[in-house]
C-alpha cells in the first residue's frame, strides 16, 4: 500500500501519519517529490483496515499495491535511481560499460585488459574470481588471489572494480576488494546471500536468474533494499528457453518492461545471453536501443586461450567496434557513454 499525501500537506501531517504506521508495528518509506509525498507501507497492511487513515489530515487517498515487492516498485518511487560511485554515476542521461574477462586467470591478462579497457575510456572493470561452473571439472576461479591482481589493475587505471561473490564466505574475502558486487544468477534466489550483500551496503549488480520471471528476479532485489541498500543494478542476462542456437534467450522485453514495474538502473549483459561472440553487437545494439542504462560486456585479449567462456568473449578490436556502433544508438537515446 501507498499512502498519498495532499500537495499541501504539511510537515506535521506526514510525519502524524507516519507516527501512526510505526505505531501499528508498520514500516514507512517516504518519497517525497515536487508535487506530492508518497509514503511506502511495508509490513501486514491488514491492521489498518478500520483505521480510517484516509482521514488523517493532509491524507490524498491509500492506493493498494498488489505486487509482492514494494522498496522496488516504480509506485514507490517515481524517479528514477541513480547511483553514484566515486566519480562514476550509473542511470539518469548516463550509459555506463563495464567491460573485461569472464574470469581472471593472471596478473599479465587482467592488467592488459584494463589497461586496454582504460584507454578506451572505460571506467568499469569485471573479472571473475569466484567461478560457480556447471561442472566440477572446469575452472573455479583464482580466488583471493584474482582479485589482488584486479585490484592492482583497477587502482593502476583508476577504474571500479566488480566480481561475483558465489557464498558468505567469498563475500566475506571479496568485499574489501570490490567497488560494486555482483550477485550471479545461480544465486539470484539465495536469498541468505542476498540479504548478507544488502547489510554491507555497497552497490549490487543483481542478474536474472536462469529461469526467472521479472517478478522473481524483482523480489529477489527486494531483499537486498530491505536491508536498508537501495544500490541496486539489475541486469537481463538471457533466460533459459527451449532454444539451442544460443546459450540463452536474451529477454529484450525486460528492459521496458523493469523500467515499467521498476525505478531501479537495468543493464544488458549480451555476452552471457547468446554465448556466441558474432552475435554480442547487434543483442548490444538492440538492448541500447530498449533504452538499457548499461552493458556488461566480455573482453579478452586471447580469446582463444580463455579458461571460461572464450567463445563469448570480444577482443580489443572487437569492443572496440562495438563502442563505434552503438555510440549513435546511445546518443540518439539521449544519453552519454561513460
Amino acid at each position: 500500500m501507498i499512502i498519498v499525501m495532499k500537495s499541501k500537506a504539511t510537515k506535521e501531517n506526514i510525519e502524524s501519519v507516519v507516527d501512526k504506521l510505526h505505531k501499528y508495528g508498520l514500516e514507512a518509506h517516504l518519497s517525497t517529490g515536487k508535487q506530492v509525498t508518497i509514503i511506502g507501507v511495508v509490513g501486514d497492511k491488514a491492521v489498518l483496515s478500520n483505521k480510517n487513515m484516509e482521514l488523517l489530515p493532509g491524507v490524498d487517498k491509500l492506493v493498494p499495491i498488489t505486487e509482492t515487492y514494494k522498496l522496488v516498485n516504480r509506485k514507490f518511487t517515481e524517479k528514477n535511481t541513480t547511483i553514484k560511485i566515486k566519480d562514476v554515476i550509473i542511470g539518469g542521461s548516463n550509459f555506463t560499460m563495464i567491460a573485461g574477462p569472464c574470469s581472471v586467470e593472471s596478473e599479465e591478462q587482467v592488467y592488459n585488459t584494463a589497461q586496454y579497457l582504460h584507454e578506451s575510456g572505460i571506467k568499469i572493470l569485471r573479472g571473475g574470481a569466484f567461478k560457480p561452473r556447471t561442472s566440477p571439472y572446469s575452472f573455479q576461479g583464482l580466488g583471493e588471489e584474482g582479485l589482488i591482481y584486479m585490484k592492482k589493475a583497477a587502482k593502476d587505471f583508476d577504474m571500479l572494480m566488480v566480481s561475483e561473490v558465489t557464498s558468505i564466505r567469498a563475500l566475506d574475502i571479496a568485499e574489501p576488494y570490490l567497488d560494486i558486487i555482483q550477485i550471479g544468477a545461480r544465486n539470484m534466489q539465495n536469498y541468505e546471500l542476498l540479504k548478507e550483500v544488502g547489510r554491507t551496503h555497497k552497490p549490487v549488480f543483481l542478474k536474472r536468474g536462469l529461469s526467472a520471471t521479472i517478478d522473481e528476479w524483482l523480489n529477489a532485489a527486494e531483499y537486498i533494499i530491505r536491508e536498508n541498500n537501495s544500490k541496486v543494478i539489475l541486469c537481463e542476462r538471457g533466460i533459459r528457453t527451449f532454444e539451442t542456437a544460443t546459450r540463452n534467450t536474451l529477454d529484450i522485453s525486460a528492459v521496458p518492461v523493469v523500467k515499467a514495474k521498476s525505478h531501479l538502473p537495468i543493464f544488458v549483459d549480451p555476452s552471457h545471453a547468446s554465448g556466441v561472440k558474432d552475435y554480442i553487437i547487434p543483442l548490444a545494439r538492440a538492448a541500447v536501443a530498449a533504452d538499457c542504462d548499461g552493458l556488461m560486456v566480455e573482453v579478452h585479449p586471447h580469446p582463444e586461450q580463455a579458461l571460461s567462456d572464450g567463445a563469448q568473449a570480444l577482443t580489443p578490436i572487437d569492443f572496440t567496434e562495438l563502442l563505434r556502433q552503438i555510440k549513435p544508438i546511445v546518443n540518439i537515446m539521449g544519453r552519454n557513454i561513460t
